[in-house]
């Protein structure tokens, strides 16, 4: 695995987050759940990787649309990260759904691949405090502390289908590579 990357994309998230103590333990806990899914992906550093980097746009030093996942990838690219960690941030768990209901355009294309899918499996099956939980509890502890009439509430019940997609397919590559 390309450990510079990963050393690096660590490093900018502890530097970007670490004042955002809930925020922090939930990406610590993501980039575990990733490093689990590495021998199931094409390219383990840039699954850990983007798995750092997918809440950076949450600082507050960041912000330039006030969607994270955007403002992320941007500052990703403007770091000179790989294109394709940029474009994963862009579009972890299914945030296309969100942006075009906040009038926003996602300039990175979605990849559609077994990473893209690990992505979010480790990002969704993760817990605001870093702790491995199933789909089904992050999605209605998510709708919990939104709100129905959220956005993200809203968005999140939009893309339930594709995220249990993403997710049960890398829970099947994780059980078959482990025959």
């Amino acid at each position: 695995m390309g450990t510079e990357l990963v050393d690096w994309a660590s490093s900018v998230a502890r530097e970007q987050l670490i004042g955002l103590p809930r925020r922090w333990r939930h990406v610590q806990g993501v980039a575990a759940r990733a490093m689990s899914a590495v021998g199931v992906v094409d390219d383990g550093a840039v699954l850990v990787a983007a798995a750092w980097l997918h809440d950076v746009g949450y600082s507050p030093d960041l912000v330039r649309t006030g969607f994270h996942p955007v403002d992320g990838a941007d500052y990703c690219a403007k770091l000179g990260m790989p294109e394709r960690v940029s474009a994963l941030v862009a579009h972890h768990s299914c945030a296309c759904v969100e942006a075009r209901r906040r009038g926003l355009v996602v300039d990175w294309p979605d990849e559609r691949t077994a990473l893209r899918d690990a992505l979010w499996w480790a990002d969704m099956t993760t817990t605001p405090d870093g702790m491995e939980t199933t789909l089904g509890a992050r999605l209605a502890e998510v709708f919990a502390r939104y709100g129905d009439g959220d956005v993200v509430s809203q968005s999140l019940r939009e893309a339930k289908d594709e995220l249990q997609a993403a997710v049960g397919r890398t829970e099947v590559r994780l059980h078959d590579q482990v025959k």
